[in-house]
């Protein structure tokens, strides 16, 4: 068998008969579907909001945030008139925060532009901040009966099986190739059904690992299964080595014991949300002097720099990270940021309010549990 197949062979593959078992998929649906929150509605609001989450998040972590986010932002209004650290402080911990801030700001049009109702065609989505081609099709079709066909991980994972698709899947070109496939099979009476169909089924029974191809009303129809491998597929290049980082995190304390934090500019990594000063160490470099330089270089000022206080490490998708926290004394200067990023003094029982990364907020657990305060390393406070 070749190792290469072009899109037009994929196609050639849905023989009437597989079509046919393809759409038996909604019956499967209805009756093996797991009971989530967001398929107990119709509401396009709540839709587009589960769909937003579940695009790099998992069923069982996402489920506990929807419901906290609806309850704090019940209505598209009620979004939209919130500020930033709102949403993003109800979002911590879900990672992926260009989505909460894209909400946020989808919310912000539909009430200026739409009345607060959202867009009925999978075009006129497309055209909100943050809504690409996977959450428009979702909408589209699970909240408006449109029939555009979804393509995420899993109905990859399931067509890439059946139809033995031998090229890389994270190319472009296989990605559009399987989207031909997944638009040819869309049910045009129940669009959102069959789409909701699919990703179940690679969500619970065509898992990566350990598929349970004895359950999958698909199995007969598989070439994968056949070949006696269904893990071969879908085809992946292996991605590149994770790097690791290592960020000193300076801690200033003003005459009330309050602690500086500053907030990350809204357009980047972790965007909106609030840290520590700080940044990466440089080959070569001690941590305490990429603190004290780093501290230089964003808030203008010299400190001494104490021993670490704390260490946290933390895994994201495509980096490694180990915070190291360190008591610092002012020496000269007063901070101001120098990328104009706000600055704010915080009560450390007080950092509750703000949204901060993951990591930095088990570090600020750590610190509480040490019951930190300036005196403790013999600083002197800013004044």
């Amino acid at each position: 068998m070749s190792r290469r197949a072009s899109s037009r062979s994929y196609l050639d593959r849905l023989t009437p008969a597989l079509r046919e078992t393809f759409h038996g998929l909604i019956d499967w649906y209805r009756q093996h579907a797991r009971d989530l929150p967001w398929r107990r509605t119709r509401d396009p609001y709540r839709i587009w909001v589960a769909e937003v989450m579940l695009q790099q998040t998992r069923v069982d972590q996402a489920g506990p945030y929807y419901e906290r986010f609806l309850r704090a932002f019940p209505t598209v209004e009620a979004l939209a008139a919130a500020s930033l650290d709102e949403v993003l402080r109800c979002w911590e911990g879900l990672g992926y925060y260009a989505r909460a801030r894209n909400l946020h700001r989808a919310a912000r049009q539909l009430v200026a532009e739409h009345g607060g109702r959202l867009p009925t065609t999978y075009e006129a989505l497309r055209q909100l901040p943050g809504v690409g081609p996977y959450t428009a099709a979702a909408v589209a079709s699970i909240a408006f009966g449109e029939p555009r066909a979804v393509l995420d991980g899993n109905v990859i994972r399931v067509l890439t099986r059946v139809l033995a698709v031998a090229d890389d899947a994270r190319a472009s070109a296989t990605r559009r190739a399987l989207q031909e496939v997944a638009d040819a099979l869309i049910s045009a009476e129940e669009p959102g059904m069959f789409n909701q169909a699919m990703m179940e089924l690679g969500a619970t029974v065509c898992t990566p690992v350990q598929p349970r191809c004895s359950a999958c009303p698909l199995r007969r129809a598989c070439r994968a299964r056949a070949m006696g491998d269904p893990t071969a597929f879908p085809v992946q290049t292996p991605r590149a080595s994770v790097p690791h980082y290592e960020v000193a995190l300076g801690l200033l304390f003003n005459e009330e014991g309050a602690v500086l934090i500053q907030r990350r500019p809204e357009d980047g990594l972790l965007g909106g949300l609030w840290e520590f000063p700080g940044g990466k160490r440089e080959p070569g470099e001690s941590l305490e002097a990429a603190c004290a330089r780093e501290l230089h270089e964003e808030l203008g000022v010299r400190v001494a720099v104490g021993p670490c206080l704390a260490t946290v490490r933390h895994a994201y998708t495509h980096f490694r990270v180990t915070l190291y926290a360190f008591p610092c004394t002012l020496l000269e200067g007063v901070p101001r940021s120098r990328a104009g990023l706000p600055l704010r003094w915080v009560p450390l029982n007080e950092l509750d309010h703000y949204a901060f990364p993951r990591a930095n907020r088990r570090l600020i657990e750590l610190l509480k549990q040490r019951r930190l305060q300036p005196d403790l390393f013999g600083q002197h406070p800013v004044r």
